[in-house]
């Protein structure tokens, strides 16, 4: 946060009187970039976060200033708790009676009173039956300071329907929130604006579970059409001069612990407490897609699930045995066979040299016929079994720690994701060690793409390994019943 400043004024003069410079008091001004740029934007839903001290908070503050003066503005700002809002309505009291002369405070209800009749509430919202006290309520900018806080989502998306107004008032409807990485609420905050699309860019809005746009449904006149837009706003500390300059309040961060560091000062959401993959870093890992010549080995690894999602990683081995995962596939209550057809229609340009799968589906279903695996070798999709021995899982968790590091003679990380591959990016950070085993993952989190991934490191991948001769796709083979090579 910056303190209410005075800047000196171009002296005002008249023809015919002796004026004497002035100074005018400049109530607030927000600081060059992402301040600017969250007070500007114009999407419906925008998350200002990132680092400590980028002057979120102050600039949530100002940014119901603008609609002060209009009768029709009916404006909210929420905190997790009371204690919380404390801070926001005294930095509200520095600077709104100054930019609103004769605006009041009405203590009890906590709610500022413009003299134009507009009216902005500064609530608490604890817990997600507290959104009942909001129900019948309209308004037309909605703001949540330090969104994480919230451990779900089921605030934001239900205050979103409290959001209404009239042509006749002219104004927008916005929902606005701040935030640092972090918090209960990491994930969810994540999943809604950090991993649809790269900051400072406008993206259609999309389901948190699905990562698929929200559109208008069926029989409507708007039908398929997107619903609105978010933007997600990242902050710096060196962006608010008034804690960066002196060096003292960035000391005490590079004081703390790697992952508050890697979260408050550098603002990185892709590190989040108890998470399996710490060294996941998306500046390092992540890279631009790139031709892959033809000669580097391809395979691909499948984790299949019919009730809930299956995961589906292609990756390809260059000459100094880096991994680079170039494409996956993420989808739900798709068939084994039909899974099969989408994967073959999806690589009938390219040379996959094998397929590696769940063990599991090659067991088979009573005495009603082939497995699921074979099954899908019928179609012409080949795989050979995953390791899922006596201690694999922790073996595959290590060997994927193993292909994050640097390697020292390339000093290049052993492993790198296109950035095309949104869902394994997404969820590779967010899984958390399984609190009862911390040598492995919690196998209750979305762990779909990690299975994948994990089965296909687990195959020991070489440059060299020795190419196949496609089988046609004549049907299913008396060889093939054990796997499909």
């Amino acid at each position: 946060m910056q303190d209410v400043e005075l800047k000196p004024t171009t002296p005002i003069s008249t023809p015919d009187t002796e004026v004497e410079q002035v100074q005018r008091e400049i109530i607030f001004e927000p600081n060059p970039g992402p301040q600017t740029g969250f007070l500007a934007s114009t999407e419906q839903e925008v998350l200002y976060g990132g680092s400590a001290g980028g002057g979120k908070s102050y600039a949530m503050i100002a940014d119901p200033v603008r609609y002060l003066n209009n009768p029709n503005a009916r404006m909210l700002l929420v905190r997790r708790s009371t204690e919380e809002l404390r801070e926001l309505i005294s930095v509200s009291k520095q600077l709104y009676p100054k930019a609103i002369p004769g605006i009041k405070f009405m203590e009890r209800d906590k709610t500022w009173v413009a003299p134009s009749g507009a009216t902005l509430w500064m609530s608490y919202l604890d817990r997600d039956d507290d959104v009942m006290r909001y129900q019948g309520q309209a308004f037309n900018w909605i703001g949540f300071d330090e969104l994480t806080q919230w451990p779900t989502p089921y605030p934001w998306n239900y205050m979103r329907s409290r959001l209404r107004t009239t042509k006749a008032s002219g104004l927008p409807l916005y929902m606005r929130a701040t935030s640092n990485p972090g918090g209960p609420g990491h994930q969810w905050v994540k999943k809604t604006f950090i991993d649809p699309d790269t900051p400072n860019k406008s993206f259609w809005a999309t389901d948190s579970d699905t990562g698929e746009v929200i559109c208008w449904p069926k029989g409507h006149t708007k039908e398929g059409e997107p619903l609105f837009k978010r933007r997600f706003i990242p902050a710096n500390l060196f962006d608010n001069p008034y804690l960066a300059d002196d060096g003292m309040y960035e000391a005490n961060l590079l004081s703390l612990p790697e992952h508050q560091r890697r979260q408050l000062l550098e603002g990185d959401w892709d590190i989040n407490e108890g998470a399996a993959f710490p060294e996941f870093n998306r500046k390092i890992h992540v890279v631009e897609p790139f031709d892959i010549p033809n000669n580097w080995p391809r395979f691909r690894a499948c984790d299949y699930g019919y009730g809930s999602y299956t995961g589906v990683v292609w990756i390809a081995v260059a000459p100094d045995e880096q991994l680079i995962v170039y494409r996956e596939m993420y989808v739900s209550k798709v068939l084994a066979t039909d899974l099969a057809d989408l994967i073959l229609e999806t690589e009938s340009e390219e040379k996959i040299r094998y397929g590696v799968l769940d063990s599991s589906l090659w067991h088979k279903r009573g005495d009603t016929g082939p497995s699921l695996a074979e099954q899908m070798i019928v179609r012409g999709c080949r795989w050979r079994p995953a390791d899922r021995s006596k201690g694999s899982r922790v073996s595959g968790k290590n060997e994927i720690h193993r292909r994050l590091q640097i390697d020292e003679f390339t000093e290049q990380p052993r492993m790198v994701i296109f950035d095309n591959c949104k869902n394994l990016i997404s969820q590779l950070p967010a899984i958390p060690l399984d609190k009862n085993n911390p040598e492995d993952v919690d196998t209750k989190s979305e762990d779909h793409l990690y299975d994948a991934l994990r089965y296909g490191v687990m195959t020991r991948p070489k440059s060299s390994l020795f190419d196949y001769t496609p089988v046609s796709n004549t049907g299913f083979q008396a060889s093939d019943a054990t796997f499909g090579y």
